[in-house]
């Protein structure tokens, strides 16, 4: 059973809707314990790193999540999902995150017609081969909502880059950890093949 976090900062039915149109049970669970039971966990997320982490924190969810991947139990970070795996956010201040990816979270840059936030269709280039990429075209365009972006101390865990100004991480992977800057849920086909992937580990 997959089941997904909610912690009050994520669009969780169209999370769960996704997986059921794939035929793939799905539960949204708000317990530390039905965290710390489950066999997959998926993390989304939308909104303002600060609250996120302080509503994981206050839900008393923080240890519950860092043990399911330090068991490397299959795991998925969507969006602020990933962006919360990381070290520290510089987002409106500096927030200290789940402390689990080596690494930052930074706003993108100020630059002549860079729309910020990123948001709309956007291609991945794919950087290795990772299990969830399994039947993806090299050029997969997938929706993308954000403003931040992580930075990866170790770039052996980025399975995908996007270009926007910058060349940023836009996927990552570590064993059974995986999370994406753009949602799956919202890239159609794709994102629908990469949940199917998900559900398989």
């Amino acid at each position: 059973m997959i089941r997904i976090v909610d912690y009050g900062m994520g669009n969780l039915r169209s999370v769960q809707k996704a997986f059921e149109k794939l035929g793939i049970a799905a539960e949204i669970v708000t317990s530390p314990e039905q965290i710390a039971s489950a066999e997959k966990l998926v993390l989304p997320g939308v909104g303002a790193f600060r609250d996120a982490i302080h509503e994981l924190r206050r839900l008393e969810l923080v240890e519950p999540i860092r043990e399911h991947i330090r068991q490397d139990k299959p795991f998925l970070g969507i969006c602020l999902g990933l962006q919360l795996l990381f070290d520290v956010s510089f987002e409106d201040g500096e927030w200290q995150g789940l402390g689990v990816i080596a690494g930052d979270v930074v706003r993108f840059p100020s630059l002549p017609d860079l729309k910020v936030p990123h948001m709309g269709w956007n291609n991945l280039e794919l950087t290795g081969p990772s299990p969830l990429l399994t039947g993806l075209p090299t050029d997969a365009s997938v929706y993308f909502v954000h403003s931040y972006y992580v930075r990866p101390q170790d770039e052996s865990v980025i399975a995908a880059r996007t270009s926007y100004g910058v060349n940023f991480t836009s996927m990552i992977a570590r064993g059974n950890l995986f999370a994406t800057q753009f949602h799956p849920e919202k890239s159609q086909k794709v994102g629908l093949k990469l949940l199917e992937n998900f559900s398989m580990r």
